[in-house]
């Protein structure tokens, strides 16, 4: 089978492709994903993972699996995107301080014609943060470009007390549920993209 295309210029998500040993190559999306609105956050990140699919298969074709996905964080009600800046990354952190909120990732798979999305939500919940820490945090940069201003695999860990769900799904990228939607829709298993 031709290399797995993965629609997604995230470090996360070629680090889970990576550490699946598969043949993949990266396409970015070209898309404005501002102005797109769904019913839900769950129904959000379907959509957008799908748009992001459409425009990379329209471009490099789809006799090879084109893969796409979107992550948010909701807190009571409110989605929160990666952070525009410092201040909305800490008034983020802020948020979600003391609390629980869920994790929404939509994955869409593209293979000759068919299309496939599936979405998967995990609750986190987080220690109350000091305001020291969050800055020092802040100030490390990493926030930025994560969607509700942490990451669960990297220093994020700390603020992180329990989860309930799929861990990688956190880290943007539900690989239990992506690579059950490929054999369940398209009968791919993972040994057919490996790269041995």
């Amino acid at each position: 089978m031709a290399k797995l295309i993965l629609a997604s210029g995230s470090p996360r998500r070629r680090e889970l492709f990576e550490r699946q040993n598969i043949d993949f190559e990266v396409v970015l999306p070209e898309v404005d994903e501002k102005g797109v609105t769904a019913e839900n956050p769950g129904e959000l990140v379907k959509k957008l993972s799908a748009i992001k699919c459409a425009d990379v298969a329209g471009r490099a074709g789809d006799a090879a699996p084109v893969v796409a996905a979107d992550t948010v964080v909701e807190i009571n009600g409110k989605v929160l995107g990666k952070p525009a800046d410092a201040t909305e990354a800490r008034a983020m952190l802020r948020t979600l301080s003391g609390a629980s909120h869920l994790v929404h990732t939509g994955v869409t798979v593209r293979l000759r014609g068919e299309t496939a999305t599936v979405s998967t939500t995990t609750r986190v919940f987080f220690r109350p943060l000091g305001e020291d820490e969050t800055e020092a945090y802040v100030a490390s940069g990493e926030p930025l470009d994560k969607a509700g201003a942490y990451g669960i695999q990297e220093r994020g860990a700390l603020f992180v007390n329990r989860i309930e769900g799929d861990f990688y799904n956190v880290m943007g990228f539900p690989v239990c549920d992506f690579f059950e939607l490929l054999k369940n829709r398209f009968g791919i298993t993972p040994d057919h993209l490996r790269k041995d």
